[in-house]
């Protein structure tokens, strides 16, 4: 028989600081929803999925600017924001190693979702590349999140 889960694993109540970031998180969760309900039409299969890859960066990079750039957030509010899906912790890990700073997605940097087992395209600096071209990374639309652009 299962167990039964008692009243501790009810969501908490915010901690000090939540009202001050709540309006900018709301507004990030309707554009998140505009996002997902776009139509797409007339657009590529890969492109379909850009606007909401474009929207859940911004969320994440709004929470590590807060919590680590600007220092205007507590732990306990940082650590609120990612429990409850307002960040996304992974990604926010890998911006604070070396070389990883501007990095759009986590699917960017796995090798077996490209085609020689490298990271992708977007991930070469552009002063490697050729004179003109343009890239855009067929994950999220990046068009380019090498640290040393």
């Amino acid at each position: 028989m299962p167990k039964v889960k008692s009243a501790k694993w009810r969501r908490q109540a915010p901690p000090e600081g939540w009202e001050e970031i709540k309006p900018t998180l709301t507004e990030f969760d309707q554009k998140m929803r505009d996002a997902e309900n776009e139509s797409s039409a007339g657009k590529r299969r890969v492109e379909a999925t850009w606007s909401v890859m474009r929207v859940h960066h911004q969320r994440s990079r709004y929470i590590f600017d807060l919590y680590y750039s600007r220092e205007l957030i507590t732990q306990q509010l940082y650590e609120y924001c990612l429990k409850n899906g307002h960040g996304d912790r992974n990604l926010i890990a890998k911006w604070k190693k070396q070389g990883f700073e501007k990095l759009c997605c986590l699917q960017c940097i796995q090798p077996r979702d490209t085609n020689y087992g490298t990271t992708c395209i977007c991930r070469v600096p552009k002063a490697n590349l050729e004179e003109g071209r343009t890239v855009e990374c067929i994950h999220c639309g990046c068009r380019g999140c090498a640290s040393s652009d």
